[in-house]
This record gives C-alpha cells, sequence and structure tokens, in this order.
C-alpha cells in the first residue's frame, strides 16, 4: 500500500496550492488530510467518502479548502485557495478503510510521506 502525495511548495498569503494523493495497493474507505505545523498537534484538515463523495472539513479551512477524488485514478486533490500563514504546515495524505470518518490521526492506519506547504505573509 503506498500513498503518494505531492504539490506542496511557497505560494504568498492569499494565492492557492493544489495538492495530489494517489493510492495504490488497496482501496479505500475514506481519503483525507491532517497538517502539523512546527510545535504543534497533528490536526484534521479534510476527508472524503469514497462511495458517495460526502466530505468534511476543519473549521479553520472550511470555505477556502476542497477536497475532491476521481474514482479512476484513485486519487484526492485538496485544493487550497485564499491560503494564510497559518496554514503552513507539513500536509499528510490519510486513508482507511473503516466505516465511518473520524478527525483523529490516531485512526488512520495508511499515511502518505508528507509534503511541505509554506505560506509567506
Amino acid at each position: 500500500v503506498q500513498l503518494q502525495a505531492c504539490g506542496g511548495g511557497l505560494v504568498q498569503a492569499g494565492g492557492s496550492l493544489r495538492l495530489s494523493c494517489a493510492a495504490s495497493g488497496r482501496t479505500f474507505t475514506t481519503m483525507g488530510w491532517f497538517r502539523q505545523a512546527p510545535g504543534k498537534e497533528r490536526e484534521f484538515v479534510t476527508a472524503i467518502r469514497w462511495s458517495g463523495g460526502s466530505t468534511y472539513y476543519a473549521d479553520s479551512v472550511k470555505g477556502r479548502f476542497a477536497i475532491a477524488r476521481d474514482n479512476a485514478k484513485n486519487t484526492v486533490y485538496l485544493q487550497m485557495n485564499s491560503l494564510k500563514p497559518e496554514d503552513t504546515a507539513v500536509y499528510y495524505c490519510v486513508a482507511d478503510r473503516g466505516a465511518g470518518v473520524s478527525r483523529l490521526y490516531t485512526d488512520y492506519d495508511y499515511w502518505g510521506q508528507g509534503t511541505l506547504v509554506t505560506v509567506s505573509s
């Protein structure tokens, strides 16, 4: 099983970035993103149910970030708009095969390698 995330980089505040995460090796019921800023706890960002496409967002990104999936490519995308300096973090793609959607990072069995997003002020 592999989650290959990419798309991070440096952007000015107010700008946009798109992250992608391609899954291989097995199918999942949920995929999403967590992030961890320096000196802070890892936090939930967003998740999407593979069947039905229901989406879930942290309050801090609602209205600015959008998660989407491509079934054929087994890939999820995170479109990040109106980025703020406080969005600076390493973003991790996650996947799970459980029945529900959790906002706890300990509930996700599969993790990508992380991609750094830096938003300058």
